[in-house]
């Protein structure tokens, strides 16, 4: 039996006035989830272990069955997994956003966490510019889509991570800088290199007027899943972090051509690969980033777009393929409320429907009919372990 790993990113939310108190997935026309949802085991999955972050990183890796708790090292090293770039065990790797910013002080407001969603086209040459500028044996920047790169200090694991608490930038959309400032300034090299940088962004004629650097941590290393879970299987995702968890841990890493990250994705061409891997492939992780990066702008419209197209474009011709003789699994890696602007650790939403499923007696799929179900899978790592049990006891 197949096995189909559907995640709309950030998908979750909360009640909305402008809604009619409805969340936007539940203000979203889902025909085809809520047709699935009537035949699957439906509940939630807390995927963010307590006292760690609500990032896409941890959410996702405890999706793909690996602890976070265990593995986790930063949100950088998983990017610099999907680059294949070769570190040493004392390289710390941080993440690197280009972002737009009032000023780099401590009366500076975060404006942009993406530098106004700065295309690859204009966001590589300024990272390059940067390497050309401030590289050295010691200092590397590697441009990698968007606004998402990366910064590599050789060696730097020796200087106290616990003490370079940066926030991440997509928290602080109009909100002070100041905490962050005072601790870059812990660091001499990190400092100066910020500092630096801005003088050189600032003039680039872009929305892109710093760096900002953080989810730092030592390389990745995960256990191989085909080993771990007997599967064969492909990630397919726009975005560095999915194809980091993949290529770290054996997984096929599937690049579509066109793949944004945005609500103008190429939903074709993710569903054509999926296709195309399980001919011979056991398992797909299909992510869309969509609706996080909606969730993050505050836009109710492009959030609940994206959770149609997602419903329509993914789902619909997957499920009209494979849904005979296959497992669906669909579910978002945390929340991403509007109100908010950014992640939530709240236990997600989720369903499980394959040939053999019973009735749910639900007829739409939503934070609220997942939580009135009562299944909690408190361990989201312990979430494909599950997975695969009910698929098991179903063909004995």
């Amino acid at each position: 039996m197949k096995l189909l790993f559907l995640i709309a990113d950030g998908m979750g939310g909360w009640p909305l006035d402008e809604t009619d108190g409805q969340t936007t997935l539940e203000a979203a026309h889902t025909p085809n989830m809520d047709k699935l949802v009537r035949r699957a085991s439906v509940g939630r999955c807390r995927t963010v272990p307590e006292g760690m972050p609500p990032g896409s990183d941890i959410a996702n890796m405890s999706l793909l069955g690996f602890d976070p708790s265990e593995y986790h090292t930063g949100r950088g090293p998983i990017e610099a997994a999907a680059q294949g770039l070769e570190l040493d065990p004392d390289d710390l790797v941080f993440r690197m956003n280009l972002v737009n910013l009032t000023s780099l002080d401590e009366d500076g407001t975060m404006l942009d966490y993406s530098a106004g969603h700065i295309s690859s086209d204009k966001s590589v040459p300024l990272v390059e510019k940067l390497q050309n500028e401030l590289g050295s044996d010691l200092v590397q920047f590697y441009p990698g889509i968007q606004y998402r790169h990366l910064l590599v200090i050789r060696g730097g694991a020796r200087m106290a991570e616990s003490e370079l608490d940066i926030r991440p930038p997509h928290d602080l959309t109009n909100q002070s800088i100041a905490e962050d400032i005072k601790t870059y300034a812990k660091s001499d090299l990190l400092n100066s290199l910020v500092r630096k940088a801005h003088e050189i962004l600032k003039e680039s004629g872009t929305e892109a007027v710093s760096i900002w650097p953080w989810g730092q941590g030592r390389p990745l290393i995960l256990p191989g899943f085909k080993e771990t879970f007997g599967m064969k299987g492909a990630v397919i995702s726009a975005v560095d972090l999915i194809k980091g968890l993949g290529r770290a841990s054996g997984l096929e890493v599937v690049d579509i051509e066109g793949a944004t990250g945005l609500v103008d994705t190429n939903y074709e061409g993710k569903v054509e690969a999926a296709m195309k891997f399980l001919e011979d492939g056991d398992f797909v992780f299909v992510h869309l980033e969509g609706p996080d990066e909606s969730g993050h702008m505050g836009s109710i419209k492009d959030k609940v777009t994206s959770i149609e197209r997602f419903d329509s474009r993914v789902l619909a011709p997957l499920y009209e393929k494979y849904g005979a003789d296959s497992a669906f699994m669909v579910a978002c890696d945390h929340f991403t409320p509007i109100k908010t602007r950014t992640h939530d650790s709240e236990p997600v939403p989720f369903m499980l429907s394959y040939p053999e499923s019973e009735d749910s007696g639900l007829d739409s799929f939503s934070e609220k009919n997942s939580a009135s179900t009562g299944l909690m899978i408190n361990k989201g790592s312990d979430l494909m372990r599950w997975v695969l049990d009910q698929i098991s006891q179903a063909e004995k």
